[in-house]
């Protein structure tokens, strides 16, 4: 596709987000044969695309109930901003990126002043969780959905929402994934070595750290005493190192702290199994070939909601393979002793293990596409772009 410049307005809310806006956006770049303007909400993926963030995006950056309520006056007014510059550049297409609280706001606002222009969503948001209701609502500023996960076009098709396409996700394309996959095949199944190395992985954000330490702490005593020689790695990121180092710091048995990605996936490459926060890192584990149990604790406040969640369960890999592949424990479920056991069945050449290793390659070849999902999710911008033209979109 060629012609006159291309004016994309993108709106991402988070690291992750950010970095599947770099991606589009440099396949656009090599799809379409001319100038792309950029204008939006990114981190250092876009801007390194061309982008000027109007705002420092990491403000973005909250999670839980009672956080966005202290940030709503603030949300509020980012919201407006944000809205205000997209509609007065008068793009040729607007992407949303996941952050479905303040991305799916602009679009509304968007959509009403500018009604023609085409709405892309990227990453699909989780309507098929809880609050299903918010599929059909999403018609009135949605025109696709390019969805991350494998089973979401039959979900939002089933629940009336916008047409969507699974796109693929980034991290079946992730070098550092890949790589970390292959040393654990050469390696084997499970490692040879009489020492067993357990991850420790309580979450990026401080209020999960401080939640699941302390459960991870009387873990490891218990899992000290009941084997030898037994080792704990603790990834990190960067800013959450000086609070990771002073909970830990009195721990009986200590973890050996490692900070940054390269040493995560390093630690991921070395690991017989591991406890994790749910979120993200559950698929990365899953994708990686690490045995893992899920684990979380919620706000006081979030728990009056729970009963809301649809869904049958939180972990990814369980989602996208459509059983239970790993174990969840959440709350009161979520004791030392259990994590204790699953980790001596996990860690070892048990069924239990060898189960969810097969679980695993159900789920990577599920979620495995034809070309990357940049790739494919800008030929989808482009293709509504020339039906806007032709007056089909």
């Amino acid at each position: 596709m060629s012609g006159a410049p291309l004016k994309l307005a993108v709106v991402a809310g988070e690291v992750s987000g950010d970095l599947l806006g770099g991606d589009l956006v440099a396949a656009l770049k090599r799809r379409y044969d001319g100038p792309i303007e950029l204008i939006g909400v990114g981190g250092e993926a876009l801007e390194a695309q061309g982008l000027r963030s109007l705002f420092d995006y990491s403000e973005l950056s909250i999670m839980g109930f009672i956080q966005v309520i202290k940030r709503l006056p603030k949300l509020i007014a980012r919201i407006r901003q944000t809205a205000e510059a997209i509609i007065a550049a008068k793009p040729d297409v607007l992407v949303i990126i996941d952050s479905p609280d303040f991305t799916h706001r602009v679009a509304k606002k968007v959509r009403k002043a500018l009604p023609g222009l085409p709405i892309v969503d990227y990453v699909c948001p989780s309507v098929w969780a809880w609050k299903e209701y918010r599929a059909q609502k999403m018609l009135a500023y949605v025109d696709h959905v390019l969805a991350v996960l494998p089973f979401e076009p039959a979900a939002m098709q089933r629940l009336g929402g916008p047409a969507t396409t699974y796109v693929g996700h980034r991290l079946t394309v992730d070098a550092d994934l890949l790589e970390t996959r292959r040393l654990r095949a050469l390696r084997g199944l499970a490692s040879a070595d009489t020492q067993k190395t357990i991850l420790l992985l309580p979450g990026s954000r401080a209020s999960e750290i401080r939640q699941l330490l302390p459960v991870f702490e009387r873990a490891t005593e218990e899992l000290s005493r009941r084997n030898d020689n037994v080792r704990f790695l603790l990834p990190t990121v960067p800013r959450q190192e000086a609070l990771v180092r002073a909970l830990v710091g009195n721990w009986q048995v200590k973890p050996d702290i490692v900070v940054g990605q390269d040493a995560k996936w390093s630690a991921f490459a070395k690991a017989d199994a591991a406890m994790a926060a749910s979120g993200t890192v559950i698929l990365e584990l899953g994708l990686a070939g690490v045995p893992v149990v899920s684990t979380y604790k919620t706000e006081w406040l979030a728990k009056f909601v729970l009963s809301r969640i649809k869904i049958w369960t939180a972990a990814l890999p369980n989602l996208i393979a459509d059983y239970a592949v790993l174990p969840e424990l959440i709350n009161d479920v979520l004791r030392p002793g259990m994590l204790v056991r699953y980790m001596e069945r996990l860690a070892n050449d048990t069924p239990e293990r060898a189960a969810m290793l097969a679980g695993y390659d159900l789920v990577w070849e599920r979620m495995q596409t034809q070309e990357p999902p940049g790739d494919k999710a800008a030929q989808i911008v482009l293709d509504m772009l020339a039906h806007k033209k032709t007056g089909h979109l």
